[in-house]
C-alpha cells in the first residue's frame, strides 16, 4: 500500500516522520505546485532521508554510482540540490557545506539547526520566536532577509550520554 503524505501539524515533532511519508508528500508538493520531481531528484532526496546526517555533494555522487551503478557528474547533483532547496524540500548547513532534508516542506519556515561537533548529527527545530524576532530586527534597519538559516554548534545528547563530548 503506497505511503500517503500528509503534512504535519505539529511544529515540534522533531523531525518524528517515517522517510517514505516525507518522500511522498515531496512528490505531492511538488505536483501542486507545477514543479517537476526528476527520478535523479527523488533518489537525491531519498539519500538525504536515508543517510540521517547532513550529506555533502560528492557523497551523494558515491551513493548514486553504487544505487544506479552508473556514474553522475558533480553538476548534475548541484543541480538536483538547487531545485530541491528551490521547493523547500533540502536545506544547506553552510558551515558543513552538507545538506538535509527539511522535516516540513509544507511550510516556509526559517531553518534552525542544532549541529554535534563529535558526531554531525543535526536536528532541525522551528522557532515562530526567533522567526518573529529576526523579522523585527530586519524591520527596524530597512533589511529584506531573502533566506534564514540559523546553525548552533554543539553536543548532542547521545555523545554527552555516551561520553564522547
Amino acid at each position: 500500500m503506497p505511503t500517503q503524505p500528509q503534512p504535519c501539524t505539529d511544529a515540534n515533532c522533531r523531525r518524528q516522520h517515517a522517510p517514505a511519508e516525507r518522500v511522498a508528500l515531496a512528490v505531492s508538493l511538488c505536483s501542486a505546485r507545477g514543479a517537476r520531481l526528476t527520478k535523479l531528484r527523488r533518489q537525491i532526496l531519498e539519500l538525504l532521508w536515508e543517510s540521517g546526517r547532513p550529506t555533502g555533494a560528492y557523497e551523494l555522487i558515491e551513493a548514486l554510482k553504487l544505487r544506479d551503478s552508473r556514474p553522475v557528474g558533480p553538476p548534475t547533483v548541484y543541480r538536483g540540490l538547487e531545485f530541491l532547496m528551490s521547493q523547500g524540500l533540502v536545506s544547506k548547513i553552510e558551515s558543513r557545506n552538507a545538506y538535509v532534508p527539511c522535516a516540513h516542506p509544507e511550510r516556509r519556515h526559517d531553518c534552525l539547526f542544532f549541529i554535534c561537533s563529535n558526531c554531525g548529527a543535526s536536528v532541525e527545530l522551528e522557532d515562530q520566536r526567533l522567526e518573529c524576532l529576526i523579522s523585527e530586527d530586519a524591520a527596524v534597519i530597512g533589511f529584506r532577509a531573502s533566506r534564514r538559516v540559523i546553525e548552533v554548534e554543539g553536543t548532542c545528547k547521545s555523545c554527552i550520554a555516551a561520553g564522547t563530548a
